[in-house]
């Protein structure tokens, strides 16, 4: 299963809601300029972790992306680093549930030094807390 929040459209142009794969295992949660945490959170709550609990996965994989930043030059999206701990502590309560805890997190996209900074230590700080 993959899941996926990002903001839409934008490079590549690909992850709109109705791409779900040939055995209905990609969930795309595509969000619009300007949307914040709000929006954000409604998307994991309401279309990706529940997936996520329901395909019960064996290992949780993160690609930390954290060019959704507010601060971030090349998107328009307006989290914060609070958004990116909230949403690392959810993954590791249904890792805890459904696989033993086993995350393994990979940094990806964040181009605005002090937000990626600020995101990744709130990410990390958040793993090491469980």
């Amino acid at each position: 299963m993959y899941t996926s929040t990002h903001q839409m459209p934008l490079f590549p142009g690909t992850g709109a809601v109705n791409e779900t794969g040939e055995h209905n295992n990609i969930v795309n949660a595509p969000l619009t300029a300007g949307d914040d945490g709000t929006q954000f959170r409604e998307a994991l709550d309401y279309a990706i972790l529940p997936r996520i609990r329901e395909f019960s996965p064996d290992l949780i994989i993160i690609s930390a992306g954290f060019d959704a930043h507010e601060r971030d030059p090349l998107g328009g999206l307006r989290l914060t680093e609070l958004d990116f701990a909230w949403a690392t502590r959810k993954l590791i309560e249904i890792a805890d549930d459904c696989c033993e805890g086993r995350v393994v997190s990979l940094l990806e996209g964040g181009y605005d030094l002090e937000g990626l900074a600020r995101s990744a230590a709130a990410h990390v700080m958040t793993l090491m807390d469980y």
